[in-house]
């Protein structure tokens, strides 16, 4: 029961470093790398309003629309029922939902928005805006929104939360219990998972950035747009068939997948077309 729980000292402080690294990080690394390569910082915040209206705006209410209503409170529709229905489907369109939109948001950012800055270094600081405002949301807003649900568990507030959700989205209910229950048990390892996870995705952001500018710089390389989309696409199947239970592995052998991918991804746009711009 739900009403028996409580939240650790440990659990606070590693949700509180979390939120200070979730934050501080990224602005951190914009500011240094701003100053160090005398970067504008309208191309790192231009990467980063691409994330908000790309993701935030564009694919998550049509992904959700089609694939999954249920979330926003409307009904099923025909395409919903299909893909639920046929769970390898659903889940490489689920991947194929970041994969469409967000190299497609580069490819406007730098066809259009950027296209006078040819410089290199454009593609990084992109890329940074970019994956520093996903680490931002991602693990600083959520461990705030932790944080504020942890102080409402040992003041034993939490059942007004969980009775709000029965009222708007019965079926949510079981996963706003679960994370008060990873909220109770949250820990250095949690913290570190998670840790990886978002260096892994700012990673493979820069580099995915890195093959797109050059997809935009030049005619020849425009093949590396559709293949940022294919590459994005696929690692993000990797997480969503793991996600629709189709197959089982660890959190940290999952993490450990997303890394080398990410890792793969970033040296190989940096060395074979960042590196040779001189």
């Amino acid at each position: 029961m739900l009403d028996t729980i409580h939240v650790g000292t440990m659990s606070f402080v590693w949700l509180i470093i979390g939120v200070v690294i979730g934050i501080a990080v990224p602005v951190l690394i914009a500011i240094i790398w701003k100053i160090k390569k005398k970067e504008p910082v309208s191309t790192i915040l231009i990467g980063a309003a691409t994330f908000f209206v790309f993701v935030l705006i564009l694919e998550k209410p049509i992904q959700n629309v089609l694939a999954f209503p249920t979330a926003m409170g409307l009904p099923d529709n025909p395409v919903s029922v299909f893909l639920n229905a046929n769970t390898l489907l659903l889940a490489l369109v689920a991947s194929l939902f970041p994969g469409v939109f967000e190299e497609t948001g580069r490819f406007v950012a730098f066809k259009i928005l950027l296209k006078k800055r040819r410089n290199r270094e454009t593609a990084i600081s992109y890329g940074i805006g970019y994956g520093g405002l996903e680490a931002i949301l991602i693990l600083g807003l959520t461990y705030i929104q932790y944080i504020a649900f942890a102080v409402m568990i040992n003041a034993g507030t939490f059942q007004t939360v969980i009775d709000k959700v029965a009222s708007q989205a019965p079926e949510q209910v079981s996963a706003v219990e679960d994370v008060a229950r990873l909220i109770v048990r949250f820990s250095f390892a949690d913290l570190g998972v998670n840790l990886v996870e978002r260096v892994s995705a700012v990673l493979f952001h820069v580099g995915a950035s890195i093959l797109v500018f050059y997809a935009c710089k030049s005619k020849k390389h425009l093949w590396l747009y559709p293949f940022a989309i294919i590459l994005h696409t696929c690692l993000d199947f990797i997480v969503a068939l793991l996600v629709f239970n189709v197959i089982s592995i660890s959190s940290w052998t999952l993490e450990v997948i997303v890394a080398v991918f990410g890792l793969l991804i970033f040296f190989g746009a940096y060395l074979s077309l960042y590196k040779k711009d001189v």
